[in-house]
């Protein structure tokens, strides 16, 4: 498995993103499913692997710990704080944005005890709570480091400017942002803000949650999402407006594909990888064998030319719809292209 480094860690090229096992996209699935995937990343060499609080409400860092737990001295482990669940009251949860150094706090410890260890490696803001100035935030996840309970900090879905009061309060590793074929806001700053300042650069979503990989092919398709299902709530996946434009797009990513000898996702994920030889990039998925396809893109070599024309296939002013709903919209600060609207905050 190909090596890159993360800030003080050298990494898989290809990470996972655990997500997709418990939150975002339909009900968990089983604990037998979520281990022969996890077994499945081990076994390919995958050592990067991402969670976090908020993801089924600590579920998924429960379901992780005797997972990785044997395997804690060789993987690199990443979780977020500043994005959890809190009880409402009447025995259910709702997802809240608190990033009050205390909070931080407590949510560092829980984590370190859903996941059965003493150390988390690299612990990003899941989101910046505008409430706190993001120098208290950090400055409360650079106290966790100075204790020894996380080994460095990350910040997700920040601005340029943000990240870099973040990082002359306490050096920032790794910045997570989304970041795709078909979402390509970090290039307006961010992406120059890290290599300015020596920040790594992840990309989640790397293929634009399902839709590069061809997971939903046709209008039609979307009929599958569960009413949990996020994607139901997303502007680009409208299957009145939106959506069908978008798959004429799939269509050219299909086509380059079969040309090159490369499925959809092994081309959008060997974009990234050659965009930058800094980028690590955590797909997500819940099956094996889409696993398997995603990891065929550290063996495809794209050509400048080839990377010319991915580009061309996907500028931003091409993708209709926006990242998210106006709700999400306003939990990020993040840059946006002028025919998105104005930042919401």
């Amino acid at each position: 498995m190909p090596q890159r480094a993360l800030g003080p860690f050298s990494v898989s090229a290809i990470g996972l993103g655990c997500m997709n096992l418990d939150h975002g996209y339909g009900p968990a699935v089983s604990a037998g499913q979520g281990a022969q995937l996890v077994q499945a990343a081990l076994d390919a060499g995958v050592d990067f692997f991402d969670t976090a609080a908020l993801y089924g409400f600590g579920a998924n860092e429960t379901r992780l710990a005797p997972l990785l737990k044997p395997h804690r001295h060789r993987i690199t482990l990443a979780s977020k704080c500043g994005m959890q669940g809190v009880d409402r009251g009447d025995g259910t949860r709702v997802r809240e944005i608190n990033g009050r150094p205390d909070v931080l706090r407590q949510t560092c410890e829980d984590s370190l005890r859903r996941l059965q260890t003493d150390v988390i490696d690299l612990y990003y803001l899941h989101r910046w709570d505008p409430r706190v100035p993001i120098e208290d935030s950090v400055g409360a996840l650079g106290e966790l480091v100075r204790r020894g309970l996380i080994r460095s900090v990350g910040l997700s879905e920040v601005s340029a400017p943000t990240l870099r009061r973040a990082h002359a309060e306490f050096p920032i590793t790794a910045l997570q942002s989304e970041y795709s074929l078909w979402t390509r806001n970090p290039e307006i700053a961010v992406l120059d803000t890290c290599r300015e300042l020596g920040v790594a650069f992840v990309p989640f979503s790397p293929l634009g949650r399902g839709f590069l990989g061809g997971a939903l092919p046709s209008v039609e398709s979307l009929g599958t999402l569960g009413p949990t299902d996020m994607r139901r709530t997303l502007p680009r996946f409208d299957p009145a407006g939106n959506y069908p434009r978008n798959l004429r797009l799939l269509d050219a990513l299909r086509a380059l594909g079969a040309e090159l000898g490369a499925t959809p996702a092994q081309l959008a994920l060997a974009w990234l990888l050659h965009k930058d030889p800094g980028f690590v990039p955590i797909p997500g998925t819940t099956r094996v064998d889409h696993l398997q396809d995603c990891l065929g893109a550290l063996r495809l070599q794209l050509s400048p030319e080839a990377m010319d024309r991915l580009d061309a296939l996907f500028p931003p002013e091409a993708i209709q719809g926006n990242r998210y709903a106006p709700q999400g919209a306003s939990e990020v600060d993040t840059e946006r292209f002028g025919f998105e609207g104005p930042v919401a905050r």
